[in-house]
Parts: C-alpha cells; sequence; structure tokens
C-alpha cells in the first residue's frame, strides 16, 4: 500500500495513490510504503529517482547500516517501533529515507517511510496530525513526532505492564499458590518480562536515531529541542524498565519459593511416614528372627500380640508428629 501525505490549512491529509498518475498530482511531505508492491517501488523511482533498497528492513544491527548519509544527500534511518499484540509483541522495523539538500531531485523534503506491518504509532501521528492544525510543519517534523509517539506508546505499554503485575502480585501474595496456579503465574510473569525487554530495547534504538537526528544537523532551533525532550522522555523510561525487572524478579523468586514449600511439604511428609514405620519395620524384623526359643512362638496369641504392636508403634508416633505440627 502506498499513502502520501500533504499538508492543508496545517493539517495532515492523507491520500491513497493506486497510480503513478495519480501520485504526480501531490506535493506530499510524507511517502508511507507499507509491504510495497514492485509496482510501487518503481512508481516512487520513476517520479522521485528514489531507489529503495531491498534490504531496507533488514535486522542489521551496525550504527553504521542503521544510520548513514548517501553522496546525494539522502538521510537513511532503520528504526524499530513497537507493536504490543496481547498474543505476538514485537517489534516492526521501518526505514526511513530523507533528502533535504538536493535540490536536483524531486524527494527534497519529503519523507519516505518502507515497513512490512502496520505501525500504531503511525496510526496516532495522523490522527494528531489531522485533528491538531499545526503539529506538523516540514517532514522533520513528521519524523521527529514519530519518535515522540513511539516513547509515548513505550508508556503507555509500560504502565499496562505494571497492572498485570499488579494482578500477578495479588495471586502471589495471597500466599495460597498451588502448582497449576504457579504455572499460570510464571507463564505471565515470562510474558511480561519479554514485553519489558522489547520496550527496553525499542528505546535504545530511538535514542540512537534521534541522536543521529541531532547530530546530523538537519533540526531547526525548535525541532532540536523537541529532539532533546524525547531524550528525556527515554532517559525516564529507562529507570522504570529497571524498575519492572527487578518487580519480575522478586515475583518470579516468590513464586518459585511456593513451588519449593509445597514440593517440601511433600516431602516432608513421606519423611514423616517413613519415620513413623520405622518401629513395625523394627518389630517385624525381630519376630523374623530364626531362633529356636522366642516366647511367643507357642502363645496363642502372639501373632495378634505381634500385629497389634506394630500398629501401635505406628500410631504412637504419629499422633506425637501430629501434636507437634509436623503433618502439616
Amino acid at each position: 500500500m502506498l499513502n502520501i501525505f500533504t499538508l492543508a490549512n496545517g493539517r495532515l491529509v492523507q491520500e491513497e495513490i493506486e497510480s503513478l498518475e495519480e501520485l504526480k498530482r501531490f506535493q506530499p511531505i510524507w511517502v508511507d510504503l507499507e509491504s510495497p508492491t514492485v509496482e510501487e517501488k518503481r512508481w516512487v523511482k520513476q517520479h522521485y529517482g528514489l531507489s529503495i533498497p531491498e534490504d531496507a528492513t533488514d535486522d542489521d544491527l551496525e550504527e553504521s547500516a542503521r544510520f548513514y548519509e548517501e553522496d546525494n544527500g539522502e538521510l537513511h534511518i532503520r528504526s524499530d517501533f513497537l507493536v504490543d499484540i496481547d498474543d505476538d509483541p514485537r517489534a516492526v522495523r521501518v526505514a526511513f529515507i530523507l533528502n533535504l539538500v538536493n535540490d536536483s531531485l524531486k524527494s527534497k523534503g519529503v519523507l519516505f517511510s518502507i515497513h512490512d506491518d502496520d505501525v500504531p504509532v503511525f496510526r496516532l501521528v495522523r490522527l494528531r496530525a489531522r485533528r491538531a492544525p499545526g503539529l506538523i510543519e516540514d517532514a522533520k517534523e513528521v519524523l521527529l513526532k514519530l519518535f515522540d509517539a513511539d516513547a509515548e506508546y513505550s508508556a503507555d505499554t509500560l504502565e499496562g505492564i505494571y497492572d498485570e503485575l499488579k494482578l500477578v502480585s495479588t495471586q502471589v501474595l495471597a500466599g495460597d499458590v498451588t502448582d497449576a496456579k504457579a504455572s499460570e503465574v510464571l507463564a505471565a510473569i515470562a510474558r511480561q518480562e519479554d514485553l519489558n525487554g522489547r520496550i527496553r530495547r525499542n528505546m535504545l534504538d530511538t535514542r540512537r536515531a534521534v541522536s543521529f537526528m541531532m547530530r546530523s544537523k538537519m533540526l531547526n532551533a525548535e525541532q532540536f529541542e523537541d529532539a532533546r525532550q524525547i531524550l528525556r522522555d527515554i532517559e525516564s523510561l529507562d529507570s522504570h524498565t529497571a524498575f519492572l525487572f527487578d518487580k519480575i524478579n522478586f515475583l518470579m523468586d516468590a513464586t518459585v519459593g511456593f513451588i519449593n514449600i509445597n514440593q517440601n511439604k511433600i516431602i516432608k511428609i513421606f519423611s514423616v511416614a517413613s519415620v513413623a514405620l520405622l518401629p513395625p519395620t523394627l518389630i517385624a524384623s525381630v519376630y523374623g528372627m530364626n531362633f529356636k526359643f522366642m516366647p511367643e512362638l507357642e502363645w496363642q496369641y502372639g501373632y495378634g500380640f505381634g500385629l497389634g504392636l506394630m500398629v501401635c508403634s505406628a500410631v504412637i508416633p504419629m499422633l506425637y508428629f501430629r501434636k507437634r505440627g509436623w503433618l502439616k
């Protein structure tokens, strides 16, 4: 899908393009390509002279491969944007291309974004720019607002983690944690830990992208201050993610502790039962001896006496253990 965005009365207006002729009719500040087809890439190349690399959304980690400037003045930024879906939270790689200096290209002053999946942050920025006149003035402003919204989206996701961990804390600290409940709790904690880690990695990536924009001297004074504010917001989020990691570790340790307690209870019962059965075993061993002269061998009630003695030797220790609370 190829969408273009123009400024009209200070608002961002979206147009969906279905042909090269339609593309030529507009003067956009932002061209968004979501899972672009070969034909759509060809339209962009023919009209703007911009070649979209095949590896535009590859997962390169080296900064030199993600933030650089071409010889023709094009700035290339590859950044990750968080997508918080309950069953599949992930980061979507987005490639940005921005030409601010080359007057010979029609792409000057136009931000190009290429990505394979829908990004909630993009929808958020588009909605705000339609409702708030003057929010966006140029392509650089679009890029900054996307990173700003990404930080805000991550903050909202962190609040969701707080809420989920609060529910988990209620279950764990209630004290009655069965093995089945512990399994559910550990699964929930693992999901929140994974999401928290993704947020922290996403913030690290956003920080690198915004820092690159500041170093490239492409921002005016007001935009530069906005970029600094984004970095301050990200720094505040770092402390929140660190706190959440500590809380997650505490809840995980507490849950594992309850599992160990439950296992110890079972082992304790078996241990007590084994000790209680030692006296009957001793008595049975004594009467299993093959000595010729044993008083009870010729006694009419010897068999019953032996059984009763074994029962008493088992019951009396069990009563004693129960009184001491060792069977709880």
